[in-house]
């Protein structure tokens, strides 16, 4: 069932339509624009000034779970979705609702941007929710019945696998060329798991009009980098993160994500062409045009973690048109933008091999040589923390029973292995910012230590107790105590979820966890029962699509952060960081902690950083915004040029989302989306709050 609630007359909408075509200045892509780069030439707020800012409008979506929108502001409405993926568009100068789009669908994957086209006359907000792609109209957020499906496309579908068993999410807004929408997706971390494949779409019509297969398929480029099977089998390599577009060039880049299963690649044999990968291709034909792979048969769960941003920069004194990819393990990689080539060196070093029986890692991997890394890259036992005399003698006791190499060591079934920094960057989903004017790229980073191992599957017929081990315990870890609030512990869960509530996560997904839509009924029963008993009920299932999800050799121990036994960071700090790196050079202008926890800022123990999730943006106003920190719910504003804190404040939720700025009559706006869910201390809800300069 479909529903639009029109909160405001067709004639106030196109009045708002018509007021903002005077409007210099919007925010018309996520990231923006098509570079990517979270810049505005906006100087209205600036490093005089910004001190004054003050609260202009706030929008309660009324839901709570948290949420990582960042909005897109064209013709002086801002369109953008609630946590459970409704979508709205507010007036931008008052934030009074205009109309909310509820599909009828229940979201429960993040869902950090949308899409705009125009011909001119006409717009559309191009919206992912789960699995589908809608077409809306800008003026009544009604679907447009002309595209795909009444309105909606299914991403499921043109994959080669059985749609009905596809887990996709578009959690990252498509990218708009010309009358194309392109659009990758999030999958599995497991197998099954289908194939990351980059679409395009007819923005008017919903029709596929070309496909990038990142397995490929016998023939094409790559395809010796596998296995010879794996284009049927194999999954993932997918683009979750989104993509920058050189209009000019006509040429697309999308970073993919790493080949599934994700620690352990016995089966997929070689480099894994294209995981891993920055890839430039064709806008209008899909044709790789030049790639660049980062990691070579990941073991480590290795994404590129965010967009690409175009930049122009000087190099050996000429001007060279430049993307830079930012990373999880702490790197920024610069390469020309037409040709692949690395603006700076990259080296290859030899690493160690596994000693996982079955497993074939990749001995040599690259790593840039300049810039120098934005996060530390070995955790050895003089950077634990000294928070206490009692953290500190834990954190040692713990760390010398792991084994610490820094990057490309496989992670072994011996002892736990240190991944520094850890599963959540390094660099995030929200992505750097880069200044035009400069070539100073801005970029937030994580500082964690997470530790994990490989177990090794002993032969068994499939039971709840082997569902779990190979689908569940990757995130949640064997004895169901997960990792919270990102993996949330199961141990209880019969307590607190009925069957019929289990069942729908599995089948739907939730937060972080993609859908399972892959089950027999035979299996999920048998799941569920595991799920709220605990009880190992090993009772061998039957069913003839009893091999529905393959049992790998060796399965992940769990995701594990470091943390001490009063649930700090067990490292010392910086826990997270903003760095400010000049392209042009190579050369940092400024590294500064982000973030505190105010229980620990108020002990004295302040400016610690903090992990942080969701992008800066940079203006012509000498500023850069940026809300991110998990713990302390500000918002931030920093001097562009020194990284001197000038602005904060406080919202009513952790803000883990990109803001975004624009001007509505004459007035300048920054927004954020503040909605929290990174501290389990600490309740959620869905606001956006926006500020400006008093009149």
């Amino acid at each position: 069932m479909i529903k639009t609630l029109v909160a405001t007359s067709l004639l106030a909408v196109a009045a708002f339509t018509a007021r903002a075509q005077s409007t210099p200045t919007e925010w018309p892509v996520y990231g923006g624009q098509l570079a990517q780069d979270h810049y505005s030439p906006l100087n209205q707020i600036n490093r005089t000034n910004v001190k004054n800012l003050q609260v202009a409008w706030t929008f309660d979506t009324g839901e709570t779970g948290g949420f990582q929108s960042s909005p897109i502001i064209v013709g002086g409405i801002l369109y953008s979705y609630t946590p459970s993926q409704k979508v709205i568009a507010l007036d931008a100068a008052t934030g009074k609702l205009l109309w909310k789009f509820d599909s009828g669908i229940q979201g429960t994957q993040p869902a950090r941007g949308l899409a705009y086209w125009s011909d001119g006359t006409n717009g559309r907000i191009l919206a992912g929710v789960m699995n589908f792609l809608y077409a809306l109209d800008t003026k009544t957020g009604k679907p447009i019945a002309s595209f795909g499906e009444s309105g909606r496309i299914d991403l499921r579908e043109n994959l080669g696998r059985d749609s009905a068993t596809v887990s996709i999410a578009l959690t990252s807004p498509g990218i708009v060329y010309k009358d194309l929408i392109i659009v990758g997706g999030r999958d599995p971390e497991t197998l099954p798991c289908p194939p990351g494949d980059i679409r395009a779409y007819d923005v008017r019509t919903g029709k596929l009009r070309w496909s990038f297969h990142t397995i490929p398929h016998p023939g094409e480029f790559g395809y010796d980098t596998w296995p010879e099977d794996a284009w049927q089998r194999s999954g993932a390599a997918n683009n979750w993160a989104g993509m920058a577009i050189d209009a000019e060039r006509g040429i697309v880049y999308a970073p993919t994500g790493s080949a599934a299963f994700d620690f352990y690649g016995g089966d997929r044999v070689g480099d894994d062409l294209f995981a891993n990968t920055l890839l430039a291709l064709n806008a209008e034909t899909g044709e790789r045009i030049w790639h660049f792979q980062a990691v070579r048969h990941d073991l480590w769960d290795r994404d590129f973690p965010s967009p690409p941003a175009l930049v122009s920069v000087m190099h050996k004194g000429a001007k060279v048109d430049a993307v830079a990819q930012t990373t999880k393990q702490g790197w920024v990689y610069l390469f020309d933008r037409e040709d692949g080539k690395p603006v700076f060196p990259i080296e290859y070093k030899k690493y160690p091999a596994s000693a996982v029986p079955g497993e074939s890692s990749v001995p040599m991997q690259p790593l840039p040589v300049i810039p120098p890394p934005y996060a530390r890259q070995v955790l050895t036992e003089d950077m634990l923390t000294n928070r206490t005399p009692e953290a500190h003698a834990w954190a040692v006791r713990e760390f010398r029973t792991f084994r610490s190499a820094g990057q490309f060591v496989p992670i072994g079934i011996d002892k736990l292995t240190v991944v520094f920094p850890g599963y959540d960057g390094g660099a995030e989903w929200g992505g750097p910012a880069v200044d035009p004017e400069t070539g100073i790229l801005y970029v937030n980073a994580n500082e964690m230590a997470w530790v994990s191992a490989l177990i090794e599957n002993k032969p068994s017929a499939e039971s709840g107790v082997t569902l779990y081990q190979n689908q569940c315990s990757i995130c949640h870890r064997d004895d169901r105590s997960g990792s919270p609030p990102a993996f949330p512990s199961l141990v209880d869960i019969g307590k607190t979820r009925t069957a019929d509530q289990i069942r729908s996560t599995i089948l739907h997904g939730q937060g972080r966890m993609p859908s399972f839509p892959g089950f027999t009924d035979e299996q999920l029963d048998a799941l569920i029962r595991y799920l709220r008993t605990g009880i190992e009920d090993k009772t061998e299932l039957k069913s003839e699509n009893a091999s529905a999800a393959p049992i790998e050799k060796y399965r992940f121990s769990g995701y594990r952060k470091f943390l001490d036994p009063d649930g700090y960071p067990a490292i010392a700090p910086p826990w997270g960081t903003l760095s400010a790196i000049d392209l042009n050079t190579g050369k940092y202008a400024w590294k500064i902690p982000l973030g505190e926890y105010p229980e620990l800022a108020a002990k004295g123990m302040k400016n610690t950083g903090t992990e942080n999730y969701g992008g800066p943006v940079v203006t012509a106003g000498g500023l850069l915004f940026i809300a991110a920190t998990s713990y302390d719910k500000q918002m931030r504003a920093f001097d562009k040029t020194t990284g001197k804190l000038l602005w904060q404040t406080t919202l009513p939720f952790s803000g883990n989302a990109t803001p975004a700025t624009y001007e509505v009559d004459g007035k300048q706006f920054v927004v954020i989306a503040a909605g929290g869910g990174k501290d389990p201390r600490s309740p959620s809800g869905g606001v956006y709050v926006a500020f400006a300069l008093p009149r």
